[in-house]
């Protein structure tokens, strides 16, 4: 299960057991209560996720501040998915904090599809083209009143900076396991390029974990847990992570992102993965640390040839 990284240490999480989640939903919405409940495997980190009968599934919040995205999640799903070009997951309810639980939690419709990978992508620029089309979207729906950076999103949305101290302490733990000296260009490239201040809705984690795969087929993004209005430049970072060099150069194409907000994206996917190759890089087999090191390796040469 992987970490979402955040400006510091995870926060500690609850641990909940199939049966707390079987009486919250047998008390609070007794017409589910025979349905069976199992945990989903690899169900994420920020909540505990379990199927609910077939079709539903209940996400329980697993610290305080990964609570704070549940009432975001139950106004604005369903205001979002009417104008986006694939599913998105839309509560069905929402459960009061009970039993010991102290957080409000949702029961969504379960939506099919395999996590994506380089591998069981069938086009990749299809892919990319499918992505950004859904990106351009969410970027085109009205922003007014939307949730702006903050605590809800670990402060997607908004400047990079709020990120250098993680930064500085993992480029500290990271010395002599990789070009720390041009990691530190790169970063402070980012930090410098200007955002025109015209805030858009954006996703926040658009990762493999939230892109859904039917036969190779993007068919769907899902947790919206760090969604918000402000600079879109956080949903780029997916070009390093997991599109192929033609996959990127059709996103940032179709999206017609230009040079500044392409560098603040490509800060978002260094910071993101200094992070992650911090925890792990002392157990280079780790499957972890063979991605981090790897997106690593493809941000320092797409930002070489780029600065020739």
């Amino acid at each position: 299960m992987s970490r979402t990284p955040h400006l510091g240490p995870p926060p500690r999480r609850l641990t909940v057991e199939p049966e707390l989640v079987r009486r919250l939903v047998a008390d609070q919405f007794p017409q589910w209560a025979g349905l069976p409940i199992r945990p989903v495997a690899n169900g994420g980190w920020d909540n505990w996720t379990f199927h609910l009968g077939s079709g539903m599934s209940v996400r329980m919040p697993s610290a305080d501040e990964y609570a704070l995205a549940v009432d975001k999640e139950h106004r604005w799903l369903p205001r979002l998915a009417p104008q986006l070009p694939l599913p998105i997951p839309v509560p069905l309810a929402k459960g009061a904090p009970d039993a010991g639980y102290p957080y409000s939690w949702s029961v969504y419709p379960w939506i099919e599809g395999a996590q994506a990978t380089e591998r069981d992508i069938a086009d990749p620029i299809r892919f990319a083209l499918d992505l950004a089309e859904f990106v351009a979207a969410l970027q085109s729906v009205d922003p007014t009143d939307g949730p702006g950076p903050g605590l809800h999103n670990w402060y997607r949305g908004g400047t990079l900076r709020t990120y250098r101290p993680a930064v500085d302490r993992a480029l500290t733990a990271l010395d002599g396991h990789l070009d720390v000296a041009l990691a530190h260009e790169i970063w402070k490239h980012s930090l410098d390029a200007p955002w025109d201040g015209k805030p858009t809705w954006f996703h926040g984690d658009i990762a493999q974990g939230n892109l859904l795969l039917d036969n190779g087929k993007l068919t769907a993004v899902i947790d919206f847990g760090t969604c918000g209005v402000g600079d879109p430049a956080c949903d780029l970072a997916i070009a390093w992570t997991l599109l192929t060099a033609e996959g990127s150069q059709a996103y940032r194409e179709r999206l017609a992102v230009d040079d500044a907000t392409w560098a603040r994206g490509r800060g978002w996917a260094l910071w993101k993965t200094l992070a992650t190759y911090s925890w792990c890089f002392d157990e280079p087999d780790d499957d972890d640390a063979v991605s981090a090191r790897r997106i690593l390796d493809g941000i320092f040469t797409e930002y070489a040839a780029s600065h020739r």
